[in-house]
Protein backbone atom coordinates (compact mmCIF):
# COMPACT_ATOMS: atom_id res chain seq x y z
CA UNK A 1 0.00 0.00 0.00
CA UNK A 2 1.45 3.28 -0.61
CA UNK A 3 2.07 6.18 1.63
CA UNK A 4 -1.59 7.85 0.84
CA UNK A 5 -4.61 6.85 2.37
CA UNK A 6 -4.87 3.45 4.46
CA UNK A 7 -8.72 1.70 3.83
CA UNK A 8 -9.70 -1.27 5.35
CA UNK A 9 -12.54 -3.60 5.06
CA UNK A 10 -13.68 -6.19 7.18
CA UNK A 11 -15.44 -8.76 9.14
CA UNK A 12 -15.41 -9.18 12.90
CA UNK A 13 -17.47 -11.59 15.33
CA UNK A 14 -18.88 -10.36 18.89
CA UNK A 15 -16.52 -10.22 21.64
CA UNK A 16 -17.47 -9.65 25.44
CA UNK A 17 -14.74 -6.36 26.01
CA UNK A 18 -16.13 -4.67 22.84
CA UNK A 19 -19.85 -4.11 21.61
CA UNK A 20 -20.55 -6.08 18.32
CA UNK A 21 -19.13 -4.44 15.17
CA UNK A 22 -20.93 -4.63 11.84
CA UNK A 23 -20.93 -7.34 9.79
CA UNK A 24 -18.85 -4.75 7.10
CA UNK A 25 -17.31 -1.42 8.01
CA UNK A 26 -14.31 0.69 6.50
CA UNK A 27 -11.82 2.64 8.47
CA UNK A 28 -9.52 5.37 7.37
CA UNK A 29 -6.18 5.40 8.78
CA UNK A 30 -3.57 8.23 8.77
CA UNK A 31 -0.47 8.68 6.91
CA UNK A 32 3.17 7.78 8.55
CA UNK A 33 4.09 11.52 8.28
CA UNK A 34 0.77 12.28 10.79
CA UNK A 35 -1.51 13.37 7.92
CA UNK A 36 -4.53 11.86 6.92
CA UNK A 37 -6.32 11.57 3.42
CA UNK A 38 -9.80 11.63 2.23
CA UNK A 39 -11.78 8.37 1.56
CA UNK A 40 -15.04 8.83 -0.25
CA UNK A 41 -17.43 5.87 0.77
CA UNK A 42 -20.47 4.50 -1.02
CA UNK A 43 -22.77 2.16 -1.32
CA UNK A 44 -26.51 1.73 -2.93
CA UNK A 45 -27.50 3.38 0.30
CA UNK A 46 -25.45 6.56 -0.68
CA UNK A 47 -22.59 8.46 -0.77
CA UNK A 48 -20.12 9.84 2.53
CA UNK A 49 -16.63 11.15 3.20
CA UNK A 50 -14.27 10.21 5.69
CA UNK A 51 -11.59 12.68 6.08
CA UNK A 52 -10.78 11.93 10.26
CA UNK A 53 -8.02 9.37 10.87
CA UNK A 54 -9.33 5.74 12.79
CA UNK A 55 -12.51 6.79 12.05
CA UNK A 56 -15.34 4.34 10.22
CA UNK A 57 -18.92 4.25 8.72
CA UNK A 58 -20.79 1.20 8.43
CA UNK A 59 -21.17 -0.62 5.60
CA UNK A 60 -24.00 -2.58 6.07
CA UNK A 61 -27.33 -0.38 5.01
CA UNK A 62 -27.09 2.88 5.03
CA UNK A 63 -23.61 4.42 5.69
CA UNK A 64 -24.52 7.00 8.89
CA UNK A 65 -22.56 9.31 10.59
CA UNK A 66 -18.79 8.43 10.45
CA UNK A 67 -17.55 6.94 14.31
CA UNK A 68 -14.13 7.03 16.04
CA UNK A 69 -12.84 3.34 16.07
CA UNK A 70 -10.96 2.22 19.33
CA UNK A 71 -7.63 1.22 18.25
CA UNK A 72 -7.97 -2.37 19.96
CA UNK A 73 -10.76 -2.59 17.85
CA UNK A 74 -8.50 -1.85 14.51
CA UNK A 75 -5.74 -3.90 16.07
CA UNK A 76 -8.11 -6.66 16.45
CA UNK A 77 -10.47 -6.67 13.12
CA UNK A 78 -7.09 -5.52 10.80
CA UNK A 79 -4.28 -6.47 13.01
CA UNK A 80 -2.81 -9.05 10.18
CA UNK A 81 -3.64 -6.24 7.68
CA UNK A 82 -1.40 -4.00 9.15
CA UNK A 83 1.92 -6.12 10.20
CA UNK A 84 1.20 -7.69 6.30
CA UNK A 85 2.24 -4.19 5.01
CA UNK A 86 5.55 -3.60 3.67
CA UNK A 87 7.68 -0.96 4.84
CA UNK A 88 6.94 2.36 3.52
CA UNK A 89 10.03 3.97 1.53
CA UNK A 90 12.60 5.87 3.12
CA UNK A 91 14.86 8.53 2.27
CA UNK A 92 18.11 9.88 3.22
CA UNK A 93 19.73 13.12 1.88
CA UNK A 94 23.60 13.50 1.97
CA UNK A 95 24.97 16.96 1.39
CA UNK A 96 28.71 17.71 -0.26
CA UNK A 97 31.48 20.69 0.11
CA UNK A 98 31.89 22.32 -3.17
CA UNK A 99 33.10 20.98 -6.31
CA UNK A 100 33.85 17.18 -5.35
CA UNK A 101 32.87 14.07 -3.45
CA UNK A 102 33.30 15.13 -0.13
CA UNK A 103 30.50 14.58 2.34
CA UNK A 104 29.16 17.60 5.35
CA UNK A 105 29.94 15.81 8.99
CA UNK A 106 26.44 15.55 9.46
CA UNK A 107 26.08 13.65 5.99
CA UNK A 108 28.24 11.30 7.17
CA UNK A 109 26.17 10.02 10.54
CA UNK A 110 23.87 9.06 8.55
CA UNK A 111 25.47 6.08 6.99
CA UNK A 112 24.53 3.96 9.71
CA UNK A 113 20.65 4.82 9.45
CA UNK A 114 21.38 4.06 5.71
CA UNK A 115 22.67 0.58 6.85
CA UNK A 116 20.09 0.12 9.63
CA UNK A 117 17.21 1.10 6.88
CA UNK A 118 18.10 -1.81 4.95
CA UNK A 119 18.53 -4.59 7.56
CA UNK A 120 15.06 -4.14 8.06
CA UNK A 121 13.38 -4.91 5.10
CA UNK A 122 13.72 -8.37 3.76
CA UNK A 123 14.89 -7.29 -0.26
CA UNK A 124 15.95 -4.15 0.49
CA UNK A 125 16.16 -1.92 -3.02
CA UNK A 126 18.26 1.31 -2.38
CA UNK A 127 18.92 4.20 -5.04
CA UNK A 128 21.08 6.46 -4.97
CA UNK A 129 20.88 9.45 -7.03
CA UNK A 130 23.72 12.42 -7.15
CA UNK A 131 22.95 15.72 -7.72
CA UNK A 132 24.81 19.34 -8.07
CA UNK A 133 24.32 23.04 -7.98
CA UNK A 134 24.09 24.92 -11.17
CA UNK A 135 27.71 26.26 -10.76
CA UNK A 136 29.62 25.15 -13.64
CA UNK A 137 28.88 23.76 -16.96
CA UNK A 138 25.85 20.94 -17.05
CA UNK A 139 28.21 17.98 -18.65
CA UNK A 140 30.46 18.34 -15.58
CA UNK A 141 27.96 18.55 -13.12
CA UNK A 142 26.44 15.19 -14.44
CA UNK A 143 29.82 13.57 -13.56
CA UNK A 144 30.50 15.14 -10.32
CA UNK A 145 27.11 13.85 -9.89
CA UNK A 146 27.57 10.20 -10.39
CA UNK A 147 30.84 10.40 -8.98
CA UNK A 148 29.16 11.59 -5.75
CA UNK A 149 26.48 8.58 -5.98
CA UNK A 150 29.05 6.17 -6.97
CA UNK A 151 31.33 7.70 -3.55
CA UNK A 152 28.44 7.72 -1.17
CA UNK A 153 27.66 3.88 -2.89
CA UNK A 154 30.65 2.36 -1.75
CA UNK A 155 30.89 3.89 1.50
CA UNK A 156 27.52 2.56 2.30
CA UNK A 157 28.55 -1.19 0.47
CA UNK A 158 31.86 -0.46 2.89
CA UNK A 159 29.86 -0.45 5.97
CA UNK A 160 28.00 -3.42 5.61
CA UNK A 161 24.90 -2.81 2.91
CA UNK A 162 23.37 -6.00 1.96
CA UNK A 163 20.59 -4.75 -0.89
CA UNK A 164 18.51 -7.32 -3.17
CA UNK A 165 19.20 -4.12 -5.89
CA UNK A 166 21.41 -1.00 -5.76
CA UNK A 167 20.80 1.75 -8.27
CA UNK A 168 23.20 4.73 -8.98
CA UNK A 169 22.36 7.21 -10.85
CA UNK A 170 23.15 11.10 -11.89
CA UNK A 171 20.87 14.05 -11.98
CA UNK A 172 23.50 16.56 -12.46
CA UNK A 173 22.04 20.22 -12.63
CA UNK A 174 18.69 18.84 -13.26
CA UNK A 175 15.59 18.07 -10.64
CA UNK A 176 17.62 21.12 -7.88
CA UNK A 177 16.02 21.31 -4.65
CA UNK A 178 16.22 25.09 -4.24
CA UNK A 179 15.29 26.37 -7.42
CA UNK A 180 18.36 28.68 -8.82
CA UNK A 181 19.25 30.24 -11.47
CA UNK A 182 22.59 29.01 -13.85
CA UNK A 183 26.03 29.32 -12.31
CA UNK A 184 24.29 29.94 -8.48
CA UNK A 185 26.62 27.74 -5.74
CA UNK A 186 23.60 26.32 -3.98
CA UNK A 187 24.43 24.32 -1.38
CA UNK A 188 21.44 22.07 -0.68
CA UNK A 189 21.51 20.64 -4.51
CA UNK A 190 24.90 19.16 -3.92
CA UNK A 191 23.49 16.19 -2.52
CA UNK A 192 23.04 12.26 -3.15
CA UNK A 193 19.72 11.20 -2.47
CA UNK A 194 19.34 7.60 -1.33
CA UNK A 195 15.69 6.10 -1.11
CA UNK A 196 15.66 2.55 0.54
CA UNK A 197 12.41 0.49 -0.10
Amino acid sequence: MSAGVLAMTGCATPTAELPPPPQSYVVLMGNADGTTGQLNVSNAMGEAVLNQSRHGFNLDGSLGAPYAVDASRIKKDFGAALAAQPALPVSFMFYHETGGTRLTAESQALIPKVIDAARNRPAPDVSVIGHTDTAGNAEANEKIGLQRAQSIAELIRKAGLKAHDLTITSHGEQNLLVPTPDNVPQPKNRRVEITVR
